[in-house]
Order: structure tokens, then sequence, then C-alpha cells
């Protein structure tokens, strides 16, 4: 007898299981249901904006000098002064160092031990070799300190005429870059300055990267900054096209249809259901697109709700309906 009621009691238990799964599948597949009827027929209604729209290539770079020059010496000896600073501009025909050729080293050296008069005697008979800067520019590298001895070989200094940006350009994007061009440059070192230039040259000849044919762009800023440094990193946005007072839409109001694009509209005979309106689009960038044909600024597009928003009466959530604003962990 005691086994029969265990039993019963078991039987019970799993009759009282089933029912709740049962109630609980039908209250979800409820939910679903009419969760996704209301989303459906859910739109917002928007007018067409006028404003500023381009398209662009963004790409990165380096910041180079536009003409590197290295100044070497005309006579292998020693390095008596050095008359310049890393970061100075200097003008062409500046005296950047003085040296004593090797022979003059020797002989000054042992002038020394004659005494003052036989030094001062062939310090102005022998004169010291001037290293002169060949153009307008500034000293970017110093490469020597007095008492050096240098071949002629050595490289003393390095002189650029004028920083610009060198862009790197993919092959697919080179084809819309011309010359003329505006663009924004930005430093990864300093995300808060940005500088205005243009294109001013496109190099014939391109490199391999990562398997990937690149061209170098050279780029002219409109302003030197004074925390511009050789090498830094640049980040560069080349304005292709330009419009100030467009007709735009936000992105997600433009849909593509058996390859037609276009916009939802009300229909004229008070149907419940949208219409797809065609339309002809232009420049787009991240968050709008222009519209050259088919609507104007008094237009209607209905824009669906984006949202999912169960009905307030259940007070809970459905497991089962699509999270489209759900954030990515």
């Amino acid at each position: 007898m005691q086994k029969e009621a265990e039993l019963k009691v078991k039987r019970s238990k799993i009759f009282i299981t089933i029912v709740v799964a049962v109630i609980a599948v039908g209250a979800a597949g409820f939910l679903f249901l009419k969760g996704g009827r209301s989303t459906e027929s859910r739109f917002d209604e928007i007018h067409p904006t006028r404003g500023a729209i381009s398209s662009s290539v963004s790409t990165t770079g380096a910041v180079e000098p536009q003409n590197r020059v290295k100044i070497q010496s005309s006579v292998g000896g020693r390095v008596e002064e050095i008359l310049v600073e890393e970061g100075q501009l200097v003008k062409k025909g500046t005296v950047l160092a003085m040296l004593s050729s090797t022979e003059r080293a020797a002989l000054l050296d042992a002038a020394k031990l004659q005494g003052t008069s036989e030094l001062s005697y062939w310090n102005n008979v022998y004169k010291k070799t001037a290293v002169i800067a060949p153009m307008d520019g500034q000293v970017i590298v110093r490469s020597v300190d007095p008492g050096r001895t240098v071949t002629m070989s050595d490289s003393l200094f390095v002189l650029s005429d004028h920083l610009i940006v060198k862009a790197y350009v993919d092959e697919t994007d080179i084809g819309r870059v011309k010359e003329g061009q505006k663009a924004v440059i930005g430093l990864d070192a300093y995300p808060g300055i940005q500088v205005n230039g243009v294109v001013g040259h496109i190099y014939y000849e391109s490199r391999l990267q990562n398997n990937v044919s690149i061209y170098n762009v050279d780029i002219l800023p409109e302003r030197i900054p004074d925390v511009f440094r050789s090498g830094m990193s640049a980040n560069i946005r080349i304005i292709v096209q330009q419009k100030s007072a467009a007709l735009l839409l936000p992105l997600k109001a433009v849909q593509s249809r058996h390859g037609r694009t276009g916009v939802l509209q009300k229909r004229e005979e008070g149907g419940k259901r949208p219409r797809f309106h065609p339309v002809k689009t232009g420049l787009q960038d991240e968050g709008n697109i222009e519209i050259l044909e088919g609507l104007n600024d008094s237009s209607v597009v209905l824009l669906p709700d984006s949202s999912f928003v169960l009905p307030k009466e259940n007070g809970g959530s459905n497991p089962f309906a699509p999270q489209r604003n759900r954030r990515r962990s």
C-alpha cells in the first residue's frame, strides 16, 4: 500500500511538471506573436533634411620631410665647433660647423708643444674648413659633437625644408584621389590636433604591403604645428567629394529591394501597409545618404522602428523574441 501511494505521488508530480511546461511554452509563443505583430506595424515619420555631406578616403601615414638633405664634410678631419642646434631654422649659406682637416689637426697638435705663439701662428695661416647649409630649412638631425673625428662619408647634419605627411593609399582607393583635393590630418600622439591640408603629389610607383599594392600620396599641411616631428604616425581623411546643401536621409531609411533602392511611404488610398517608393541616391557618410531624385523637402518617409518593446501588461521580457538593439558583450 505504501509503495502504491508513493507511486501515485510521483505520477502527480510528473503530471504537474508537464502542465507547467506546456503553459510556459504557450505563454512565450503568445508573447512572441503579439510582440512581433506590434513591431511590424510601428514606424516613425520623418522628413528629409538639408545639410553637408562628403565622401572621403581614410588612411594612415607618417610625417616626413618633403626634402631631406644629408650634410657631409668636404674633408676628413676633426670637428672643432658646432654652431647650430637640433630644431634650429637656418638660411642657405649659414655656417653649421667648423672642421680641421686631418693635416691641420696634426699640425696644430704639434704646434701646441712649441708654445702659444706657434699655435696662434698656424691657426691664422692654416684656416678651418666651414660646413655650410645648402638650402633654407630646419636642422632635424645633428650627428656630431666637437672633438669628433669624421670622414667625408659621415653624415654631420640632416636638413629638411618642409614637413609634409606621406599617406599610404590602397590601390582600390587611389583612383578616387586627385591632386588638389582637401584633406584633414590628425596625429596619433596628439588626438586633439587636426590640421587641414591638400593633396600635393601622387606617386606613380606602388609598393607591396601585406600583399596589397600601396601608393604614397604627399599631403601638404596648411600649417606646421610646433608638435609636428618627423616620423610621427598620422591619420588622414582625403575629401573626395563634398556638398553643402544636399537632401539627406538617415542610412536606415533607405532600403534595397529586387535591385532597386527606395524608401517606405504611406499609401495614398489609406492602406495600412506602407508602399516602396524608388529613389536615386548619391553621396553617403557614416550616418546619412544623399537623395538625388524621388523625394523633396516636404516628403514624408516612414522609418522602421528598430526597437522591440513587449506589451506593458505582461510585465516581463520574452526570451524568444529577437532583441535587435541588444548590446554586444
